[in-house]
């Protein structure tokens, strides 16, 4: 009975230093979220004297207002969505057709083949080739330009192809075989069907990246028609950044300055706002690509 009573008190203790411990770590991570939020919401010359730390000061929209009274916002929301939602089938369905054949034991050479895949990891061509080689592809300053030449990731092979060795069975595929099933129709009627799981975590993974997506555009589109939002939302940035050096009013320079500086907090709150709203209902994806491929007790 003592002993139970002690091993009792000793998980009671250590319960109360993982919370605090876990605690702790929300707030740090929570607390940059918080301050640009505010900061975004605060009046210019309240952010400018620091006055803001935790809530916002002097409720303003002035930041969001000149961010958003720039027309190729829209433009840029609908480019980055387009990208976004074509690139993540695109990529899904590159990635399922390659990690399918390298799950087969029967595929002969799919060690070469894997580690041939996994070389390019560690080694690339750099990124004038992948220019060169997009230029006489003829998509240059086209969208397939943001799509294509990224459009699968190493890792992502290989976790999908882990979750197709541990969860579609060998006999499944026999007795789809005895029956006269091809390859691909097996992977499209039975291996599709099958992994929800995985395809759900490397669109999730797919989607992220395609929405972040930044250096490429800047790469390979001229055409400010076809700007993603990461592209536009930068060039607000360098716009705002520039005027307090065009003005000789002190009081306007600081007007200025300060608003660039809410600026800032907006743009960030704008080009992350869309990824915060749907990470709650897709944060178990990420526990299951965790998971996946871990070795289970």
């Amino acid at each position: 009975m003592h002993y139970k009573q002690k091993e009792m008190l000793t998980d009671r203790i250590f319960s109360i230093v993982v919370n605090t411990f876990l605690f702790i770590s929300l707030a740090i991570v929570l607390y940059p979220l918080l301050y640009i939020i505010s900061c975004s919401l605060s009046e210019p010359q309240a952010v400018m004297a620091r006055k803001v730390w935790l809530f916002p000061v002097n409720f303003d929209l002035v930041s969001y207002k000149a961010v958003f009274t720039n027309k190729q916002i829209g433009t840029g929301y609908i480019n980055s969505l387009y990208y976004m939602v074509t690139g993540t089938i695109i990529s899904v369905m590159l990635t399922m057709l390659i990690a399918y054949p390298l799950s087969r034991k029967e595929f002969y050479g799919r060690k070469f083949v894997t580690k041939f895949i996994l070389f390019t990891m560690l080694f690339t061509g750099g990124i004038i080739p992948l220019y060169l080689v997009v230029r006489q592809l003829g998509i240059y300053d086209t969208r397939l330009s943001i799509i294509l030449p990224n459009a699968i990731t190493v890792w992502n092979v290989i976790i999908a192809r882990t979750f197709l060795q541990e969860n579609i069975s060998d006999e499944l595929y026999e007795a789809a075989e005895i029956d006269g099933c091809s390859d691909i129709r097996f992977l499209f009627t039975f291996v599709f069907p099958l992994s929800g799981a995985i395809v759900a975590v490397l669109a999730l993974f797919y989607a992220v990246g395609q929405w972040n997506k930044y250096f490429d555009a800047l790469l390979y589109l001229q055409d400010q028609a076809l700007y993603p939002l990461q592209i536009v939302l930068r060039n607000i940035l360098i716009i705002n950044r520039n005027t307090p050096s065009m003005t000789t009013d002190v009081e306007a320079a600081i007007r200025s300055q300060g608003l660039s500086e809410t600026i800032r907090y907006a743009v960030i709150v704008v080009a992350s706002l869309p990824l915060l709203v749907i990470y709650p209902f897709v944060q178990k994806f990420f526990v299951k690509g965790v998971m996946i491929g871990s070795v289970k007790g």
